[in-house]
């Protein structure tokens, strides 16, 4: 959506100015056609896109839209229903938000107008959405869409930060424990060695790990905080994004279960875009983009281009070799039928347990995973103080 600065007149002949919202020129055209303006110039305005006062949570975007559905099927004006939300709304930066939204819907802007000014505030799918719901006449509907799939989007996030919860812990204490062994236990044990010089070459490293770890303690902090700095500058790089992406669909076990989530997610997407009368194509688009790995939305730009040119859905999606044959049989089915909306939906809520399950399989094979690595690790600096430990015992039976 850009925004226009515009000079038209009206019936009367009366110069306006003013601006105005429009997808391009010909869409702001038409727009001050039908407020009776006859458009005789207009400059885009390009403005400074600047971080939101107020970003909406998912959490915020489903309750936010229920209420807004509740109150539309109930008969009450989109207008009057905004303002309602803001004088409820308790979060400063929130309240001044939806205020401003419902300003400029009072002033006569669209709705999907109004929240796109906002930005940053509310995702690409939301706006999508809105102004497919505007477009058809069933706002509230979509609304009730919007609701249901950001509320199963939450849901999805929620299991997924609880199941991450003890990975986490025990990632946590086995930092902890290593450290602990290389800056208190190794430096006391190594004292009991009549010769420091005579130890095993696995006991010299240990302690060379441990004296640096003590003495330049500040140089690892400065190596981690570059590393992981390092890494996130890598990863906002298209080329890199796109390699480590496809690799976390490869990898044994855990690739399946990934892609298993990422259906999930196209799936319940593509089934609301769909279901509110937007076009295949942009449909796709928004689709692929909310799915948040790379290497699937790389191979979806050959999958909207080959819809375009007027190849079927399935047939499409299969080239790509992303998902797997019953879902591309589903949609195959949903397309011979008439009914791709109806099965869209329904795949959804299959894929959406699967997605459950695979978090869960995921998170059962990082627990093992660390408790071998924390094994592992227990193990080598054991190796490396039993010599230490049985010089001491000799030192005493002497």
């Amino acid at each position: 959506m850009k925004l226009y600065k515009y000079t038209a007149t009206d019936i009367a002949g009366k110069v306006v100015h003013g601006r105005e919202s429009a997808e391009d020129n010909l869409a702001l055209v038409r727009k001050l056609r039908e407020k009776n303006l006859y458009c005789t110039s207009y400059t885009e305005i390009k403005e400074k896109k600047q971080a939101a006062k107020f970003k909406m949570k998912t959490k915020d975007l489903a309750f936010f839209s229920r209420q807004l559905s509740n109150m539309l099927t109930a008969g009450i004006s989109l207008v009057r229903a905004l303002n309602i939300l803001a004088s409820q709304q308790k979060k400063k930066q929130a309240k001044a938000m939806l205020t401003e939204i419902y300003e400029d819907v009072q002033k006569g802007r669209s709705f999907s107008e109004a929240i796109t000014a906002q930005e940053g505030a509310f995702p690409g799918l939301f706006v999508s959405m809105v102004s497919a719901g505007e477009s058809s006449g069933n706002l509230d509907t979509i609304m009730l869409r919007v609701a249901d799939h950001y509320a199963k989007d939450n849901k999805t996030k929620n299991k997924m930060k609880s199941a991450m919860m003890y990975p986490i812990i025990l990632g946590v204490i086995m930092l902890i424990v290593v450290i602990a062994l290389f800056t208190f236990v190794i430096p006391i044990l190594m004292g009991l060695f009549s010769d420091p010089e005579d130890v095993p070459a696995l006991t010299k490293a240990l302690l060379a790990i441990s004296n640096s770890m003590t003495s330049y303690w500040y140089i690892y902090i400065i190596v981690i905080v570059g590393l992981i700095l390092g890494i996130k500058y890598l990863l906002k790089v298209p080329s890199v994004r796109l390699k480590f992406d496809r690799l976390k669909c490869r990898i044994p076990v855990a690739g399946k279960l990934l892609t298993t989530i990422y259906t999930g997610r196209f799936a319940r997407t593509m089934a609301n875009l769909f279901g509110s009368g937007m076009q295949m194509v942009e449909c796709l688009q928004k689709s692929a983009g909310v799915i948040g790995n790379a290497y699937i939305y790389n191979a979806f730009l050959g999958v909207i281009e080959s819809v375009k040119r007027g190849e079927s859905l399935s047939a499409s999606i299969a080239k790509t070799g992303v998902f797997d044959g019953v879902f591309t049989s589903i949609i195959y089915v949903g397309e011979e039928s008439g009914s791709l909306d109806d099965i869209l939906e329904k795949s959804a809520d299959y894929y959406d347990e699967e997605s459950d399950s695979a978090i869960t399989k995921l998170v059962s094979l990082l627990e093992p995973l660390m408790i071998l690595v924390m094994g592992i690790l227990v193990l080598i600096v054991l190796m490396g103080i039993y010599p230490a430990l049985f010089a001491a015992y000799g030192e005493a039976g002497k």
